[in-house]
């Protein structure tokens, strides 16, 4: 199947065409027909699966067949969960839409607002957003979502984790009935199927790969070590190995910061990259990151959420979530767009039961791995992580679990989410 075969304008197929694509990919066969359709769509889709251009290619040609030249109201809403992921989505949208008469603009929490509120006074088709500064501007006034003919909620099942369901609710309720939904995530878990309820009508639903599995070109690894000895095997690796591009994932901004600091002792230059950074800051890492001057990004579960790094070749567990779904959305970051890649992970006494529900979860068992000089102490207990402790306390994963607030007619859940 090729792209023309999808009913794209030839202006979008131009623009496919300048970046290279020839070919969709699933998710994009799957969805760009019933987007195009105009019909409601609930999509599950892995990281690097390319469900970015699954929404925006479609979105881009129906806003196109009644643009607006003058006048120009906010006619469609992307809703992402993260600041990267608002801009990585924002690029899609300006690379696309090169060939179109189409606006648009992004904006999330962290900068100032002021050049973002100057750009949508200027009149725009198309706002990428994240909840607390879409809200934020809202509620002063400064933009209108009473001209919505299309929502994307993207990456939904990180949106629930990370609390923002009430702030999806006021969003919904600031906007016309009669609209066009599209909703994206990782999994189809049972609040993600709920909050679908609430929001689409008579979706179809699309699925590009089995729920929760793991892309097939990632090798997967389990280094069984002593808990004190991480540090130092880690560095061992990367040093060992001669990495250049390596993401580590540890469960909190300051085991990250704390991890980003013995690295740059043991002349790895690194950079973290977590909530409590500036915008600029994580801007700034990012960068570095992809252009080769940071060998290694050590980045919270948040942080890394919609970051697309192309070509990532090792991603690292310095420490195992203690949510098994956020095993496949860490190592999701390498082995994308038919690249291969590789995922380790360092595995403490203490994690064992984070490692049997995600072999549960992959269904497979990850292949072991010991080190000598780096065994894990045969003493330590394997009793898991305490709650509270494996997590930052600003990040109120189950907050949502037991909402009733995911329908326009119920009461939205009281627990407010983090503006982002």
């Amino acid at each position: 199947m090729s792209f023309q075969t999808l009913g794209l304008s030839e202006a979008l197929l131009k623009a496919i065409s300048k970046k290279g694509y020839t070919t969709p990919s699933p998710i994009q066969q799957k969805a760009i027909p019933p987007v195009l359709q105009g019909k409601d769509v609930l999509a599950s889709a892995q990281t690097g699966t390319g469900k970015t251009a699954g929404f925006t290619l479609p979105l881009l040609h129906l806003l196109s067949e009644n643009s607006k030249t003058k006048y120009r109201p906010i006619r469609a809403l992307i809703l992402t969960p993260t600041r990267e992921l608002a801009a990585q989505v924002y690029a899609n949208v300006r690379e696309y839409s090169e060939f179109l008469n189409l606006r648009s603009a992004v904006i999330f929490g962290g900068v100032n607002q002021k050049p973002q509120v100057a750009t949508i006074r200027q009149g725009i088709d198309i706002l990428v957003a994240t909840p607390g500064r879409l809200l934020d501007l809202q509620n002063q006034g400064l933009l209108s979502l009473k001209r919505i003919e299309i929502f994307v909620l993207d990456e939904a099942d990180r949106m629930l984790d990370m609390g923002f369901l009430r702030d999806i609710q006021k969003v919904i309720n600031s906007m016309p009935e009669k609209r066009q939904n599209l909703m994206f995530s990782a999994t189809f878990s049972k609040d993600i199927k709920k909050l679908a309820h609430g929001i689409l009508d008579h979706p179809v639903q699309v699925e590009a790969t089995p729920e929760n599995t793991t892309v097939e070109a990632i090798t997967q690894k389990v280094y069984r070590v002593a808990k004190g000895k991480k540090t130092n095997l880690i560095i061992k690796l990367i040093s060992d190995g001669d990495w250049k591009q390596v993401l580590v994932f540890t469960r909190t901004k300051h085991g990250a910061n704390r991890l980003c600091e013995k690295m740059v002792k043991a002349d790895i230059t690194a950079a973290a990259i977590h909530g409590n950074k500036s915008q600029g800051a994580r801007t700034k890492a990012l960068a570095g990151f992809k252009s080769g001057r940071v060998r290694v990004l050590v980045a919270t579960d948040i942080a890394a959420r919609g970051l697309d790094i192309p070509l990532l070749p090792h991603v690292i567990n310095f420490e195992l979530p203690n949510i098994s779904e956020d095993y496949v959305h860490r190592i999701g970051r390498t082995g994308r767009a038919g690249a291969s890649g590789e995922a380790l992970s360092l595995v403490s006494a203490d994690e064992t039961s984070f490692l049997r529900g995600i072999e549960k979860l992959i269904e497979m068992k990850i292949p072991v791995q010991i080190i000598e000089g780096f065994e894990p102490d045969p003493n330590a207990s394997t009793e898991p992580i305490k709650q509270g402790q494996g997590r930052d306390r600003r990040n109120p994963r189950n907050s949502n679990r037991n909402s009733k607030g995911n329908n326009k007619s119920r009461r939205p859940n009281r627990n407010s989410g983090r503006r982002n």
